[in-house]
């Protein structure tokens, strides 16, 4: 299954820079800052950005014989896009801090509510957890997270049901989260 992954994310790599202007944002998606400079000096990066025709394409790529690429596959279809960029360098602060505080900004309304936010003053650890509601359905799911020596912005968009949404975890990109902390 893994394979098969990293197999769709290349193919999908490899076609993306003809679209990379792209249809205007849809509601729910962040305006990531350009983060390009940041690979160079990272020691790890992912940057997985699949818009709605690019998860289209991924979606199908999952086997719908096994349950649990099934169960991922019927949730990716109600998605509009999934949006990763998460890097970690061997010094603190390595990264433009402001840059992260001005995506947490974009939080601060357009329907986001927050539903967790946890902060560890000594270890300098900031997780933001984001839905954007419309009406009773979640249509939108950030995830800010950031410490010294990395960060974490996973911006997940479309209706998405909160109870499968674990189910994408370790696949396009989007970090498995460590239940043990």
């Amino acid at each position: 299954m893994t394979l098969r992954i990293v197999f769709c994310m290349a193919a999908l790599l490899l076609a993306g820079p003809g679209w990379s202007q792209g249809p205007p944002m849809a509601k729910g998606q962040l305006r990531l800052p350009e983060f390009a400079a940041l690979t160079d000096k990272a020691s790890e990066s992912v940057a997985v950005t699949l818009d709605p025709q690019l998860l289209g394409l991924a979606c199908r790529f999952l086997n719908s014989e096994d349950p649990e690429e099934a169960a991922a596959r019927q949730l990716c279809t109600s998605l509009t896009g999934i949006y990763v960029r998460s890097y970690s360098f061997d010094t603190d602060y390595a990264y433009p801090k402001a840059d992260i505080d001005a995506v947490r900004k974009q939080l601060s309304g357009g329907g986001w509510s927050p539903l967790v936010q946890s902060r560890k003053r000594d270890a300098r650890e900031d997780v933001d957890v984001y839905v954007r509601m419309v009406g009773d359905r979640i249509e939108g799911l950030a995830v800010v997270a950031s410490e010294p020596r990395e960060f974490t912005i996973v911006n997940i968009v479309g209706h998405i049901d909160i109870d499968k949404v674990a189910m994408l975890e370790g696949q396009f990109g989007i970090p498995k989260v460590n239940r043990n902390d």
